[in-house]
């Protein structure tokens, strides 16, 4: 039984390889996938606002790319129901290439949004 430990032991002890990162898939018209398209949004957000997106909260195929919604946070506040956050559309290429962004929204963080009732 302790041949079996050892065994069992050595195993656990072999280090893992780290997973190599896949690049992304295109689709079929060369276009980047909708993951890539959103992260890509987001940091192009974050680049030209200075500030950090909270979250991507839309995407939308159009006929050259993407429009992607991401949502940010403009001004900290206490308590941070009343920060004050904005929400981004942005319009990327098939490659996820930056085309357009506009601030379409304001809001504090505990407004409720009558639209989406």
């Amino acid at each position: 039984m302790a041949d079996g430990a050892q065994v069992a032991d050595e195993e656990q002890e072999q280090p893992r390889r780290p997973r190599r990162a896949r690049p992304a898939a295109k689709g079929s018209d060369g276009s980047v996938p909708a993951t890539v398209a959103a992260r890509r949004a987001a940091e192009q957000v974050a680049d030209f606002t200075g500030r950090s997106p909270e979250c991507v909260i839309s995407i939308d195929r159009a006929d050259d790319g993407w429009k992607v919604g991401v949502e940010v946070v403009e001004s900290r506040r206490i308590p941070d129901t009343q920060d004050v956050l904005a929400i981004y559309e942005v319009s990327v290429d098939r490659r996820g290439e930056l085309v357009s962004y506009r601030r379409t929204r304001r809001y504090a963080r505990g407004q409720l949004d009558e639209r989406c009732r």
